[in-house]
């Protein structure tokens, strides 16, 4: 790693370090990526897991401008939701029906907060922490219900937000420019004008009636919860046209794109010289290369598609107390509830929580396994002609437990992958965080479920304290595995070895019993 890049991965680090997240950048790093590119994927998957960053850096990995500084272009939008947002998308697709495409329907349901901006890759938690510090600040005089009232012109449908309740909204812009001012040294310019829910724009004049109607069928008078959302998107192509391909598409030729249902173009009008009639030259969102593809197998898609929602702030709503029991206030921040109570609920709460967790039961999934990265033929890519295990990918597991048939075992039960130890980890570092508590866990007898629990119970500081309990009937024998050969599962003995802490004394509470029997309980603890 160069020392710039040092540098700059220990100033990061630093800083997640302080705010007591954990720092995404380390399973990236550890697959062998640059930190800047690692950077680049993160900020452009919207920094939410490291897995979906390394799906981003291995789909790009022959993008031409992986490299290249560019940063992403950010802005805060106001959007409705629960019944108004329902209405809203009713109205868009009605009006679309009946009126055809108009600008209004390339965006979601909003209110535009501030212009697009810029920020450097490595300053992108610097904008959440913006956006948390502003939205706390005006919560408390956040209008439960925002007036609405509808305008209409010959070019432009719409709801105008008036009185107080905009200069509220204008104050929460305003403060999130001054916060990302200071805390990531970027320029926001916050919305200052007339603030308004565009419904239509820039369409024919002899629809304006019919969109009129269809407008009015819209009550905008109920509460509401509001949220403000940090969408980005990729500043190369705003004034690109985005498609969708419908069809999958094989290249004949090395200057053509490879095309999957669903994925997006980016295709300029004006650079399109070069391509025969029925053919456009795009570039992919989805790899970032670019080439020629036939507009026969796309359809037009909406400029939203492909932007990257980041984080989101819910404002609270204004309930009527006299209606509610327990007089509880509820907010939503960063998509995470927190309940206000008053003094004389705080122990109903807290029974009425202590209740639900003594009934819990937590169920979860493993973490990535090797098989389904590699493909069914991962054994062969690393074994040497003598059967020994050796690490080709930095995704690859860094060593495999002993299993008394050798390698050859672990085809039809295979390990985790690097990104599904670090998904384990994370697990159990959540469930750390949100204070669960633990009394028994019982896992699977594959590998990949025992490995996932012996990780999960390592964050929790549980792993001498807690034995795994091994349960057969809780394995899935379906799609990936199922076909005439039987696994060959570690048995209790080799699990010990390996130091995974299972119970030995356990005594299952399911039978399998498949149509061949495939696995069965002796008393020595093996299958």
């Amino acid at each position: 790693m160069a020392a710039g890049e040092t540098q700059l991965y220990a100033k990061v680090s630093n800083k997640l370090k302080v705010r007591g997240t954990p720092s995404l950048l380390e399973p990236l790093l550890g697959m062998g990526f640059p930190v800047h590119t690692a950077l680049k994927a993160l900020a452009a998957t919207g920094r939410k897991t490291a897995e979906e960053a390394s799906d981003w850096l291995r789909c790009h990995r022959d993008d031409p401008s992986l490299d290249d500084p560019i940063p992403q272009e950010y802005a805060l939008f106001l959007c409705p939701t629960g019944s108004l947002l329902e209405q809203l998308q009713e109205f868009w697709r009605e009006s679309r029906r009946q009126c055809t495409k108009n600008r209004a329907h390339e965006v979601f349901p909003h209110i535009t907060l501030c212009d697009f901006f810029t920020c450097e890759d490595h300053k992108v938690e610097c904008l959440y922490e913006a956006l948390r510090r502003a939205g706390d600040r005006i919560r408390a005089s956040f209008p439960a219900a925002l007036p609405l009232a509808l305008h209409s012109s010959i070019s432009y449908l719409g709801f105008f937000v008036n009185d107080s309740p905009a200069d509220v909204i204008r104050e929460f812009a305003t403060t999130f420019a001054m916060e990302v001012a200071v805390l990531a040294d970027c320029t926001v310019k916050p919305c200052t004008k007339q603030l308004h829910l565009t419904l239509a724009h820039k369409f024919y004049p002899h629809h304006q009636r019919t969109l009129e109607q269809l407008a009015r069928a819209i009550h905008p008078g109920h509460a509401c919860p509001w949220t403000a959302a940090l969408c980005s998107r990729d500043m190369r192509f705003v004034h690109y046209q985005t498609l969708r391909a419908i069809f999958q598409y094989n290249p004949q030729n090395e200057d053509e794109l490879t095309l999957s249902p669903g994925d997006y173009i980016f295709v300029d009008p004006s650079q399109q010289e070069e391509a025969s009639e029925g053919w456009v030259i795009g570039t992919s969102h989805r790899t970032g290369c670019r080439g020629f593809l036939p507009e026969n197998y796309t359809e037009q898609a909406n400029e939203s598609d492909t932007w990257v929602k980041h984080r989101t702030y819910t404002f609270s709503l204004a309930t009527d107390l006299a209606s509610r029991k327990d007089g509880e206030t509820s907010s939503r921040r960063n998509g995470e509830l927190h309940p206000c109570q008053t003094p004389r609920d705080v122990s109903s709460i807290q029974a009425l929580q202590a209740t639900i967790a003594r009934k819990s039961v937590l169920a979860v999934r493993h973490g990535e396994r090797v098989d389904q990265i590699f493909g069914k033929s991962w054994l062969q890519q690393c074994s040497t002609p003598d059967g020994k295990y050796y690490r080709p990918d930095l995704n690859f597991p860094c060593s495999l437990p002993r299993r008394s048939n050798g390698i050859k075992d672990f085809e039809h039960d295979p390990p985790l992958s690097s990104c599904g130890i670090f998904q384990s980890r994370m697990a159990g570092e959540a469930l750390l965080d949100s204070g669960v508590r633990l009394a028994c866990v019982f896992s699977s007898p594959a590998l990949r479920c025992v490995q996932t629990a012996r990780h999960i119970l390592e964050e929790l500081k549980l792993e001498k304290k807690i034995k795994i309990r091994v349960e057969p009937g809780i394995f899935e024998w379906t799609k990936w595995e199922s076909g005439k050969t039987t696994p060959t599962l570690m048995t209790l003995d080799e699990l010990k070895e390996a130091d995974f802490n299972v119970s030995m004394d356990y005594r299952f509470l399911l039978w399998v019993c498949a149509s061949a029997k495939k696995i069965k309980r002796k008393g020595n603890g093996s299958w």
